[in-house]
């Protein structure tokens, strides 16, 4: 009787295997697959600013574009870049990456309208998301793939080009956030983790 049970759950554990092996890869997960298997990097993020460069040599390169009155200091720890020139009202980008064993691993960016209040509707997230979408466009191109949460709640956009996954989603009332991620160095971290 035990061994029968044995049996029974090992198959049963099979089948369950074999069905979620066979569900339908989504959208996304194929847009990966597809980008990853080109074995293109595309490290670059803005300003000179890329993937993999080491924290040492982020910090001089801001420097040297703040000596030149291109960044400032950001609200926090951030780095601020008036990217005005690209958007119908004065707008701020905040940035600062994220470091894995020195070296940059993802860029967390959030945008807003300078002049944003809660009075002034025509400065909101929803429009700013608008502006932040057509400039990275122009920036990387075109292509983003429009994804919402089971619950409708979130929308995010994500384009992935080689290894570099850019996501776009309105953060609050006032400003969009977008994540530069570099997938490869993300799956080597999953991979270590496991």
């Amino acid at each position: 009787m035990k061994h029968r049970k044995n049996i029974l759950l090992m198959i049963l554990s099979g089948l369950l295997a074999v069905s979620l092996s066979c569900q339908p890869k989504t959208e996304y997960q194929k847009l990966v697959e597809t980008e990853l298997a080109q074995n293109v990097r595309q490290d670059s993020l803005f300003l000179g600013i890329h993937f993999n460069m080491n924290r040492k040599d982020f910090f001089a390169h801001c420097w040297d574009l703040n000596k030149q009155g291109i960044l400032t200091n950001g609200t926090g720890n951030s780095v601020l870049y008036d990217v005005s020139q690209e958007f119908k009202e004065p707008t701020n980008m905040n940035f600062y990456p994220k470091f894995v064993d020195g070296k940059i691993f993802e860029m967390p960016v959030e945008f807003q309208y300078e002049a944003w209040a809660p009075w002034n509707k025509d400065l909101g997230a929803d429009i700013l998301l608008e502006e932040v979408k057509a400039t990275l466009d122009r920036w990387y191109g075109e292509g983003y793939l429009k994804m919402v949460s089971p619950d409708g709640l979130q929308t995010v956009w994500v384009k992935v080009n080689g290894n570099r996954r850019i996501r776009v989603f309105r953060k609050s009332v006032s400003s969009v956030s977008v994540i530069f991620t570099d997938l490869i160095q993300l799956e080597e971290m999953k991979e270590a983790n496991t």
